[in-house]
């Protein structure tokens, strides 16, 4: 555990001066190759807009390089791969994309995901947005807040461990440990598998999500909140409006941009949810996603790269408008174009 400790800090500490001396390098040997310093006024002018130039692209050299190492060139494989079979070594053609438009599996997986996206955005932004205006009224807000943000510090498989432990099942006749059936038990009721039941499964496992994603939206969207003129919140008094005609008609279109952001940004999380169907049901009883069934083709059972490689399509092209309407309205947000 130290010696992790100690590997992981010295990794940090050496990235940072590792940046740093890359940056202070560069710049040198830009200012020795087109010096600035003395000579023709006429050559010093011309070198100072070449550097102009060029040191932009010294300092994004390596993030650029990184992103087509680890980004560009892995997307380009991918769609590679999605042609050929399990092994990656013959060319089969459409016959991948043929399999997931008629496997079973892969299509209940796309409801699943689609079931995901139509909950738990909304929940998580609905949430908190109402925390985020009711803790801004209390004295007590702050306190409020860091219990609801605390959630966001937990892995998600720490969180899934935690509602494990919630929805445990130990049978009719056993002692109940998990929270859920302990209380249906204390009030007469019967204990309940509930990760194995049929289409609800989902959205317990979904609470997981709302659960640590509210806190990021109750943050983001109070911050928004505070941003709004008082000025319009006083009027609106004024002219008679209640709590609630102030909340939807004055609050929420003054900070509409930002919960979409919030709602999309959770958006692109849901496509790519992995971590918690994995912990809880490892995709059974019907709770299989995408990322998880690409999981699988992948690495188990032998594996299977070109139809693993289809499912990963699948997500990309699932999370990339998305994305690009996020910062698109983000950045419009800050007011830029």
């Amino acid at each position: 555990m130290t010696s992790q400790i100690v590997s992981a800090f010295g990794a940090v500490i050496a990235g940072v001066f590792g940046c740093a001396l890359y940056y202070w390098l560069s710049d040198k040997l830009l200012q020795i190759a087109l010096p600035v310093r003395s000579g023709d006024v006429q050559r010093i002018s011309a070198n100072l807009k070449r550097h102009a130039a060029i040191r932009p692209w010294l300092f994004l050299g390596p993030a650029l390089l990184l992103m087509i190492v680890y980004l560009v060139y892995p997307v380009i494989a991918t769609f590679i791969l999605s042609f050929y079979d399990r092994s990656g070594g013959n060319f089969v053609g459409l016959s991948n994309y043929w399999w997931a438009a008629t496997d079973a599996q892969f299509r209940q997986s796309i409801f699943n995901n689609i079931l995901w996206l139509a909950v738990v955005p909304a929940a998580c932004t609905f949430f908190g947005l109402v925390i985020a205006v009711l803790t801004d009224r209390i004295w007590w807000g702050n306190i409020a807040k860091s219990l609801i943000f605390m959630p966001m510090a937990i892995s998600f498989v720490g969180a899934s461990v935690i509602w494990k432990f919630i929805y445990e099942y130990r049978g009719a006749d056993g002692t109940q440990i998990g929270l859920l059936n302990a209380i249906v038990q204390y009030f007469g009721g019967d204990p309940q598998v509930w990760i194995a039941m049929p289409i609800w499964n989902n959205f317990f496992l979904m609470v997981i999500l709302i659960w640590i994603q509210t806190g990021f939206a109750m943050v983001i969207l109070s911050a928004a909140l505070r941003g709004i003129p008082e000025e319009t919140i006083e009027a609106a008094v004024i002219d008679g409006a209640n709590g609630w005609q102030i909340f939807w008609k004055i609050m929420v279109p003054q900070i509409w941009g930002t919960i979409a952001v919030v709602w999309t940004t959770i958006t692109i999380l849901v496509l790519k949810v992995f971590d918690i169907v994995l912990t809880m049901t490892n995709g059974q009883w019907n709770t299989m996603v995408l990322a998880n069934l690409m999981f699988d083709w992948m690495f188990r059972g032998g594996g299977d790269s070109g139809r693993s490689a289809v499912i990963a399509l699948v997500i990309m092209a699932a999370v990339t408008p998305i994305m690009i309407w996020n910062i698109r309205q983000a950045s419009e947000d800050r007011g830029g174009h």
